[in-house]
């Protein structure tokens, strides 16, 4: 039996209801996958071998896949093809700055990061959770595990479809794994309470202005 815990690198926190893919090469032609639980933990019911364990193409762990393994990640998108800003590696790192734009400045970490005067980033490849925290206070919002997890799903929403989620593919996730009660509009426009999850949401992930924001 082997036992593998994800949790968040300087916090430890438990990806609690974000669902991170596991796969194990003990036998590399027909590698093992599992997904963690809502305690960030997976469980494997397999022989003791040495063997990787990957996480989005980027191995975490390397030796004896037995009893009880922790990997921390940076975000549920931390791998390989992550790049050193923290963007997936589909997003582009273009500008979209345009003539007579309003740009403010941001201080994220004693760098200069310019975004439009509603806070959406001038050049997408400036964004990394840094960023999120510097937005997310002059916004007035304290972030909350919740908040990340929209964020990093919409991230990887677009990463994998090459599109941003509307706000029906938002819902229809985060109903399934938050349930009922938290998993809808209201709630997630409480949480981001300057215009949703398709608006401050977006804004915070990095990503670009969608239709039907409010």
């Amino acid at each position: 039996m082997l036992r593998i815990h994800v949790s968040m690198k300087a916090t430890n926190v438990p990806l609690k209801r974000t669902p991170v893919v596991l796969y194990l090469d003990t036998d590399p032609e027909h590698p093992v996958q599992g997904n963690t639980d809502r305690t960030g933990t997976a469980i494997f019911d397999i022989p003791s071998a040495s063997g990787k364990v990957t996480v989005n193409g980027a191995v975490h762990y390397h030796g004896r896949l037995e009893g009880n393994i922790d990997i921390d990640l940076w975000s549920p998108t931390d791998a390989g093809k992550v790049d050193q800003f923290g963007a997936p590696g589909r997003l582009e790192s273009g500008s979209i700055a345009y003539p007579g734009m309003q740009i403010r400045t941001l201080m994220v970490k004693g760098n200069a990061v310019q975004t439009d005067s509603e806070g959406y980033l001038v050049n997408l490849g400036d964004w990394s959770e840094d960023f999120v925290r510097a937005e997310a206070e002059y916004e007035g919002l304290e972030l909350t595990d919740e908040n990340w997890e929209v964020i990093r799903f919409l991230r990887d929403f677009y990463e994998t479809h090459g599109v941003q989620a509307n706000v029906r593919e938002i819902i229809k996730h985060f109903r399934k794994v938050w349930g009922k009660d938290l998993g809808n509009n209201h709630y997630l426009h409480a949480i981001f309470p300057r215009g949703g999850p398709q608006k401050q949401g977006n804004r915070l992930a990095g990503l670009l202005r969608t239709k039907g924001e409010h």
